[in-house]
């Protein structure tokens, strides 16, 4: 009776049985005690950090799946990377089911932290910063899950990212909510990923604020079913800081939310204030590319009914004098390049009452100096599509209760 009551147990549990905590605390060795922690953990561990600052002079990276790394909190546990050695990230993950939560890490000298082919991954509440401001210098990325299915990224705060400050890449079935993303060139990037949603975030002093890209030449392609909904939008005219040759290098300062080459993306309940540029960009994928796979085009954007001021009033754009004169001093608040699939859907929906205006472009890769732009005068209307399968899986959600 007592081998068939404990058998049962076991089923029912949803932790192993003998799941072992392990305890590090500020000090001389803990750097070393944390990486054996990493390495040492079996699934289920938990890894505890105490508050305090951890001087790191080596990245950390954890292969073991089922484990979760805590900290006292976001201000109160510091992994201190301004002393490391290398360029890499400050925390690897490569194992599946892992919960990273209540920790920051500070100045890597790469990403921050990034999980790459680790399915059902957790960020909540961590702090990515790098503490002398924008500088390409930084780190790329921040928060930097990549080929992943099953992201929830909540109550969590970047800042300084050369690149994204929350960027996922090539993935499925994310959640992005409730964080912040400030003085990054991307607030946040959703890349060649599908069935995302993007929502209560605040998104301010970054060169531009929310991006969904789909880029060629990736191992995972074709990204869409994106929803950005709740956002606050604000203020994000920081200029450009990615290093020579990055693609995030051609977003203008001032871009609040630019969708470029994605499909059924929805934009709806945000708020988009003081981004002098464009508050709405939908545009094609401008440069050469020779993936035959690769479809360069906007397909089935719906910008639905968001609060936004009066539009662009600083636009970093070529012939922005000229621009803003034709428009009375402000352009309207949606930019489109006028480019769309011939035969395909519809690149554009506008079904709410905010005005746009087009680029009118004729051809993908055709020069801004042949734009002859106007207003949007009859945007597409009626692009519907099921978004009831974006987000991370339930599962992800009951981990953090």
């Amino acid at each position: 009776m007592l081998r068939t009551t404990l058998a049962a147990a076991l089923l029912a549990s949803a932790a192993p049985v003998w799941a072992a905590t392990h305890m590090i605390a500020p000090g001389a060795d803990a750097a070393e005690k944390l990486q054996e922690a990493l390495i040492m953990a079996e699934p289920g561990d938990e890894i505890v950090l105490a508050a305090g600052r951890y001087p790191l002079s080596d990245g950390l990276s954890l292969d073991v799946a089922g484990v979760t790394v805590r900290g006292a909190g976001p201000a109160l546990t510091i992994l201190d990377f301004t002393g490391q050695q290398g360029s890499g990230e400050g925390l690897l993950v490569t194992s599946d089911n892992v919960t990273l939560r209540d920790f920051a890490i500070e100045n890597p000298k790469g990403d921050g932290i990034k999980s790459k082919g680790a399915d059902n991954i957790i960020y909540h509440r961590i702090r990515v910063t790098w503490t002398n401001g924008p500088s390409a210098s930084n780190g790329a990325y921040g928060i930097y899950p990549v080929e992943s299915t099953g992201i929830l990224i909540s109550h969590s705060e970047v800042s300084g990212a050369s690149d994204a400050g929350i960027y996922v890449g090539q993935s499925q079935r994310i959640t992005v909510r409730n964080s912040v993303a400030s003085d990054n060139v991307a607030g946040i990037e959703i890349e060649n990923s599908r069935d995302a949603i993007v929502t209560q975030n605040y998104v301010t002093r970054n060169t531009g604020g929310i991006l969904v890209f789909d880029l060629p030449s990736l191992p995972v392609m074709g990204g869409g079913n994106v929803v950005v909904s709740g956002n606050l939008v604000a203020g994000n005219n920081t200029p450009n800081f990615a290093p020579p040759g990055n693609i995030v290098g051609n977003v203008p300062r001032g871009t609040g939310i630019m969708v470029m080459a994605n499909e059924n993306v929805w934009v709806d309940g945000n708020i988009v204030q003081d981004n002098p540029t464009a508050p709405f960009m939908v545009i094609a994928y401008s440069q050469r590319f020779d993936d035959a796979r690769y479809n360069p085009f906007p397909r089935n954007v719906v910008i639905g009914e968001n609060m936004v001021d009066s539009g662009a009033t600083d636009p970093a754009l070529p012939g922005a004098p000229l621009l803003l004169a034709a428009f009375g001093g402000a352009l309207p608040p949606i930019l489109w390049d006028g480019l769309s699939q011939a035969g395909a859907a519809p690149a554009l929906a506008v079904t709410g009452d905010i005005a746009g205006w087009s680029l009118n472009l004729q051809r993908q890769g055709q020069a801004l100096a042949e734009a002859q732009p106007g207003p949007l005068t009859a945007p597409e209307q009626g692009i519907k599509w099921d978004a009831s399968a974006v987000g991370a899986p339930p599962e992800l959600e009951a981990r953090l209760k």
